[in-house]
């Protein structure tokens, strides 16, 4: 008997949902993270479930993982000393930037500091020209310069982005080359590798967030295989990639932008999953862990995809799910600014201590410590028992900032959660407001250990449908993790006009990438199975300063169908902004195509249907919209398909707790996930 192992790490818990081949259920579990020893967290994963379940780590066939690791280096500014090499009098492509404001609703925002300060930029004597033609080769002797003083400022890694290395990396492969010989033991990672794109800073930004968290990730996952082998674990592990997929441990190494947006995609992959299989056709999904709360768009079990996705301060320039991660979660922390204000987040109490109501050792209050003292939570063991929560202490924990602000610990526990909801309404109008899309047509499938919590509070402000329990919710990334496609981005720039002169071009760029990606499906990766291939063009019209990723049909390019492409273009425009212009010239930038290699999917099991009425197992009081009531809590494994029942109502599992509002309805539907409806405002 085998088994397929899906692990998501995140700031509090790490979650396992485990696939038995055999007969396709799955198992789950959640331990509390350990961010001080990498991989301490899974060694105890694997010790559970082989002691409660009999799952022997040799039987482990596959195995997936997500984390965060390279995101919170980059916004904790944790990374490697870099120094950057660039084609001389290119040396402030960082400075320069794009010259937008980070926040153009504040006339005092300012931009953020580079990841490779001025200092630390040298400029090497080269030229490669705009259609790819070598001007000047790499002169030795201003590369040896620029090495030595690197190496003099304690650089303990260096990127390399010349000028139109997209058309041609020669010089960029030729200076690495170089360095390799002069100090072989110092990382180096080229612009062209990484991703080449056309644009000097996008390039450029991408290449050095790689470089800056990949000493970190190597270690990490270095550390991570290690305690894999140690356990006797016989599969290799694969990273959750931004892009929704997998790759293997090797790439995640040398690549490690790839994998920036690992621990948030996962979840995103998990719930297009089970949008699809309910039928659902507009989700939001809503992530909700210990630090953040990440949101996405998912129409027709397909989430949306995007480039320049902000990576702390900076924009990441790879194909990613389109996620908009807020800065308040379960452990995000209240407290009281200068002017006596009361905030909550960015900061978490994490795993250790955690909130106060873990018990294990926090005193100061977060969001879950809001929620127990009102009475919502408490009513048993969360995590899989990894922890009791303690009222008392959550109580204790609350009691300070009540007597700041003269309130009652119930009061400003509701302050707290109202403060926490209107950071997330802020950042998730943003996300609904840039995809054109209206909230009242969509659901939220609410998952990660605080999710299910505060998703009804959220979705009564965004006016939303509904909210999506599933049956496990808070594993749902790492389920995502186990279901995810080996699937890698390929592109190529031609930036001509889209005519018959351009399609010689087009033509030998398909089969130059479809070339690559099954090299790198089949040889690299080593998979045999079933594969797709998705064709996508970076077009725009002639005089437009930016381009759109537009789907189109790889026999088009074969058979010299422009007129189509340009009509996908003129349709996608239109759908995008609300009008589009036949008539005027369409420009390629690049070409794109993804390979995506299929693994095994669950069969999501269906419900018993209920045959009494659902029972709650106790009443407890709640302090909820400033008045004390009497709540009913169920027990999620006494629930059946069928059963309804109306909030406030309190609905306890072994990984997580739903809290649903007054004057909301829930049904348990066949798959045995929650659908709770919210009421529509008085008109």
């Amino acid at each position: 008997m085998t088994y397929r192992v899906g692990v998501d790490i995140g700031g509090s818990f790490t979650d396992f949902a485990v696939l038995n081949v055999a007969d396709n259920t799955i198992r789950t579990l959640k331990v509390l993270s350990r961010p001080d020893q990498p991989g301490a967290e899974v060694v105890k994963g694997l010790g559970i479930l082989a002691e409660r379940d009999g799952i022997a780590p040799d039987q482990v066939s596959y195995f997936t993982h997500g984390t965060t690791v390279g995101v919170n280096t980059v916004i904790q500014r944790s990374g490697a000393r870099l120094a950057l090499f660039t084609t001389r009098n290119f040396e402030d492509v960082l400075e320069l930037a794009r010259l937008k404001m980070p926040n153009f609703h504040n006339l005092y925002a300012r931009r953020p500091a580079p990841l490779v300060p001025r200092e630390r930029v040298h400029g090497i004597d080269e030229r490669v020209d705009a259609r790819g033609a070598v001007l000047r080769e790499v002169d030795p002797a201003s590369l040896r310069r620029a090495l030595d003083a690197a190496l003099a400022d304690g650089c303990d890694g260096v990127v390399l982005s010349f000028l139109h290395a997209y058309r041609n990396p020669a010089n960029e492969n030729a200076a690495r080359a170089l360095i390799a010989q002069w100090a072989p033991d110092l990382p180096v990672c080229t612009s062209s590798e990484i991703w080449p794109i056309i644009r000097e800073y996008e390039r450029t930004i991408t290449a050095c967030i790689s470089g800056y968290v990949q000493p970190k990730v190597a270690y990490y996952l270095d550390a991570f295989e290690q305690a894999l082998a140690n356990l006797g674990v016989p599969a290799a592990p694969h990273i959750t990639k931004s892009n929704g997929g997998i790759m293997g441990l090797a790439q995640a190494k040398s690549e490690c932008v790839q994998m920036i947006l690992s621990g948030t995609a996962s979840g995103v992959i998990g719930a297009g999953f089970l949008a699809h299989a309910m039928g659902l056709p507009r989700i939001l999904s809503l992530d909700i862990g210990g630090t953040s709360a990440d949101v996405a768009v998912i129409v027709d079990g397909k989430a949306e995809y995007g480039s320049g996705e902000v990576i702390g301060e900076f924009q990441i320039h790879i194909p990613s799910i389109s996620v908009t991660s807020i800065g308040q979660g379960g452990g995000s922390i209240a407290w009281v600014d200068d002017l006596g204000i009361l905030k909550v987040g960015p900061e978490s109490a994490g795993s250790s201590p955690g909130p106060a109501c873990f018990g294990k050792g926090g005193t100061r209050p977060a969001v879950t410590d809001a929620f127990a003292a009102c009475g919502w939570i408490g009513h048993g063991d969360l995590g899989y028992n990894a922890v009791q929560v303690d009222v008392e202490k959550a109580r204790a924990a609350l009691a300070p900032l009540a007597g700041q602000f003269g309130t009652t610990v119930e009061e400003t526990a509701e302050d707290i959660i109202r403060i926490a909801v209107s950071g997330m309404y802020a950042d998730t109008s943003g996300l609904v407001s840039r995809f054109g899309i209206d909230p009242r047509e969509f659901h939220f499938l609410a998952f990660g250990g605080a999710g299910p919590m505060m998703a009804c509070f959220l979705a009564r402000e965004l006016n939303i449908q509904g909210v999506i329990v599933p049956p496990t919710p808070g594993v749902l990334s790492a389920l995502g993790g186990l279901i995810a496609d080996l699937k890698n981005d390929f592109i190529a720039t031609i930036y001509q006009d889209l005519n018959a002169v351009c399609l010689p071009a087009l033509r030998t760029a398909l089969d130059d990438l479809r070339h690559k990606a099954e090299t790198w499906l089949r040889e690299d990766q080593g998979f045999t199975g079933s594969s797709r291939l998705a064709c996508s063009a970076d077009l725009r019209y002639r005089g437009q300063s930016y381009e759109i990723d537009t789907p189109i049909d790889a026999d088009w390019v074969r058979d010299g169908d422009l007129d189509r492409i340009a009509q996908a273009y003129h349709e996608q425009h239109a759908r995008l902004f609300g009008h589009s212009d036949p008539a005027t010239d369409v420009q390629v930038i690049n070409l794109r195509l993804v390979i995506a290699g299929a693994t095994p999917k669950p069969e999501l099991l269906r419900l018993p249907p209920a045959v009494d009425p659902a029972t709650p197992r106790a009443t407890v009081p709640v302090h909820v919209d400033g008045a004390l009531r009497d709540v009913r809590v169920y027990q999620r494994e006494d629930l059946r398909a069928g059963h309804r029942f109306d909030g406030p109502a309190i609905i306890a599992q072994a990984d997580c707790t739903t809290c649903v509002l007054p004057d909301m309805r829930v049904e348990v539907d066949g798959y045995g996930n929650l659908v709770i409806s919210v009421p529509r405002p008085a008109a």
